[in-house]
């Protein structure tokens, strides 16, 4: 199979996308001076979606009009480097007006098959593709995560198993605060294919803070993971997946031998719900001098066993305020892309356009709004993205997406090109 390539363009994106009332927009763009002002109005509100060194300062360049739509944008000169000024009520390249496709594309959360989107609203299927990929070029931490205080402390890593026309291939993803940070294809799970698909992640992170690095990470305990973290993250604490070990246990034991699971179960989460490093431990050791003394089937004794074993992998989350012991945060957004994979008879094409692919899925996932009942309690931020930065820059979640999405979700400069 192809070697993965690296998403992210040669050259840096190098379109400012900001928020303009359509209505208004046609007056600002033909008045130069009213442009700069609105501009400098942005710049000041939202220092994050425009290029590291505007504080330089900028000149106007040009405007021109797009063929497709009939829209004129702008362009300015940022030290040498020209950028695009396109507003948030237009997609990216002017396929279409925000308003007309932020329907459809809502309704790719719930994995509506390409067709029935043009059954419904027209063009073709491979529009709607395209449309879905050509998210995946952003930077999912930097769309997502607007702010270098918001970057997660504690994040939770799993790999998804799945086919490219046919052969075997994993999805390394990285979870935290309901958001998903990182996604991209491996050929392997192997150390080599686990540190260059997560590397996306630490390169897309380190983009808006160099530094960063997360205190804690959650892991099942596959040795190619957590080696493949270590390499990354070097001070990283890693965490023994508690909820793996329940179910590791669950489904070899629950129907062969169901007269004893649930007491098992009932001592295993009691173990969990000490409230202390040394109350953790002897909570384990209890549990397997129990399993001993009873004489536990082996397939359930070897896996107290190896709990106990490795307990100082499980209690090093006593040590870490805010970590995750358990995956389910992860699990409940695997499960929905286990239910987009199978409903679009996994990848197909190329491993590059696959991975294009599902980094679009997970952008719509953290930006598309959740159920109603959710957005009430959270007292209107309708969207993971919006819970986690605590703000939206527009009411509707498309458009909310595209501007965070400026610059394709990167913060430094890029080079003009040869």
């Amino acid at each position: 199979m192809e070697k993965t390539e690296n998403i992210q363009p040669k050259y840096q994106n190098r379109t400012i996308c900001i928020y303009f009332v359509m209505e208004n927009y046609p007056t600002i763009i033909e008045d130069a001076f009213q442009f700069r002002l609105y501009i400098d109005e942005m710049i000041v509100k939202f220092p994050e979606l425009f290029p590291s060194n505007i504080s330089e300062g900028y000149r106007m360049k040009d405007s021109y009009t797009s063929k497709k739509l009939s829209v004129t944008v702008r362009r300015i000169d940022v030290s040498g480097v020209f950028y695009t000024i396109r507003p948030s009520f237009v997609m990216p390249y002017m396929t279409a007006m925000t308003e007309d496709v932020k329907l459809p594309l809502f309704y790719r959360k719930f994995d509506v098959p390409f067709w029935a989107i043009t059954a419904g609203f027209g063009r073709d299927d491979m529009y709607w593709y395209r449309m879905v990929a050509s998210l995946g070029r952003n930077s999912i931490v930097g769309t997502t995560v607007k702010h270098a205080e918001n970057l997660p402390e504690h994040v939770i890593f799993d790999e998804k198993h799945s086919s490219i026309r046919g052969e075997k291939v994993y999805v390394p993803t990285t979870v935290a605060n309901e958001c998903i940070l990182g996604v991209a294809i491996a050929d392997s799970a192997g150390e080599e294919d686990l540190e260059e698909a997560y590397g996306k992640f630490k390169k897309e992170a380190q983009n808006i803070d160099p530094t960063y690095a997360p205190e804690s990470g959650n892991t099942d305990g596959w040795k190619a993971t957590q080696n493949a973290l270590k390499s990354l993250f070097p001070k990283i604490r890693l965490i023994l997946c508690f909820l793996h070990l329940y179910i590791s246990i669950r489904d070899r034991t629950k129907m062969k031998f169901k007269d004893i699971f649930h007491e098992v179960a009932s001592k295993l989460w009691d173990c969990y719900n000490a409230e202390s490093k040394s109350s953790f431990s002897q909570r384990v050791r209890r549990f397997y001098e129990w399993g001993k003394k009873v004489s536990l089937p082996s397939v359930i004794f070897k896996k107290i066993e190896k709990l106990r074993n490795n307990v100082h992998a499980y209690s090093v989350a006593y040590d870490l305020p805010g970590c995750y012991r358990v995956s389910t945060m992860l699990d409940r957004l695997m499960r929905r892309m286990n239910r987009h994979l199978f409903n679009t008879q996994y990848f197909h094409g190329f491993t590059s356009s696959a991975e294009l692919n599902i980094r679009g899925w997970a952008l719509i996932m953290n930006f598309a709004p959740s159920n109603p009942i959710t957005v009430k309690k959270y007292e209107g931020l309708q969207s993971p993205a919006e819970r986690l930065n605590q703000f939206r820059y527009h009411d509707c979640w498309l458009q909310n997406l595209l501007i965070s999405a400026s610059m394709g979700g990167l913060r430094s400069p890029p080079q003009n090109p040869l």
